[in-house]
């Protein structure tokens, strides 16, 4: 098994990188993950703030396939009322 070297978010290509040894790279597109699982701007916050504050835990979120679950235990907002 790999060792992993580097976890980061590389922002010109909006994904977050994980940099092994022996060179490989794991890419994860953030903007698809976002389109596939984000229904609201509020979940799009969410994955977001993860991206920037913790990318590796984003990495393991999204690697794991456990973003749904993710964003339905994290995610609070209440309707615009007039």
């Amino acid at each position: 098994m790999k060792k992993l070297i580097s976890c980061a978010f590389n922002m010109d290509a909006a994904c977050v990188e994980l940099r092994f040894t022996g060179g490989s790279i794991c890419s994860i597109d953030c903007t698809a993950v976002e389109n596939d699982v984000a229904d609201n701007r509020f979940q799009r916050s969410e994955l977001d703030c993860l991206i920037y504050n913790d990318p590796l835990a984003y990495a393991d979120i999204v690697l794991n396939g456990d973003v749904e679950a993710y964003l339905n235990a994290v995610t609070e907002y209440k309707p615009y009322e007039n």
